[in-house]
């Protein structure tokens, strides 16, 4: 379900980026430079205002400073430009942005003594880069790992439900989107090791294949 929400709110949301990328671009804005200011926004939004329990005013600064996400894309789009360097520094920074916004979760918890619920909170960090993380090696290797129940939009639509939930003093509502995320991450990084595991055994059976089908052409 998070996965078909998160398509239709990214449809959605594409009509409403695009001419503001244009904006942007008409004002000599770079892509590079609105993925950093998108970070930074997730930043003040994180360590600013969820690491002191503003959950609601927090989940409202990241989720418009995470807007930048396909803000930066679709401008790169409309440049007709393919710039490797600014895809490896969207990577980065989505990274970081990670790292704030669980760790600035984590951190609201430990500080109220409530081990459990950080405990959640910094599971999802480590999944959550676990999973990012074999999808990269795999496309290093020349493979693919783009499958999986929870990727980065349903992390964080996820991690926003709770934040609304905690808003609204919802008991256990943070906690439980945090230990569902935390399954959800598991259950993905099974999904993409398994894909990629699949990938490399045809690859190797191909090239065994290969080499044993040379083996006989020279035999004969």
């Amino acid at each position: 379900m998070a996965k078909i929400l998160s398509v239709d709110i990214k449809a959605g949301l594409a009509r409403i980026v695009s001419p503001v990328a244009a904006a942007l671009l008409r004002a000599k804005i770079t892509p590079n430079a609105v993925t950093v200011a998108g970070t930074v926004g997730v930043l003040i939004g994180s360590v600013g205002f969820a690491t002191r329990g503003h959950m609601v005013i927090a989940l409202v600064i990241v989720t418009v400073s995470c807007l930048t996400d396909m803000l930066d894309g679709s401008m790169a789009r409309q440049l007709g430009v393919s710039n490797k360097f600014g895809a490896l520094l969207d990577s980065t920074m989505d990274r970081v942005s990670d790292g704030a916004i669980f760790g600035s979760v984590a951190f609201w918890y430990a500080s109220q003594g409530q081990l459990r619920e950080c405990t959640a909170a910094l599971l999802c960090l480590l999944t959550g880069q676990v999973v990012s993380y074999v999808k990269a090696r795999a496309e290093g290797l020349g493979m693919t790992a783009n499958v999986g129940l929870a990727e980065r939009t349903e992390r964080l639509i996820l991690v926003g439900i709770g934040g609304l939930l905690f808003g609204f003093d919802v008991k256990y509502g943070m906690e439980a989107a945090l230990w569902l995320l935390v399954l959800l991450s598991v259950i993905t990084i099974w999904q993409r090791m398994s894909h990629v595991y699949r990938q490399a055994r045809d690859i190797a059976a191909a090239s065994a294949a290969s080499a044993a089908s040379s083996s006989d052409g020279v035999a004969r």
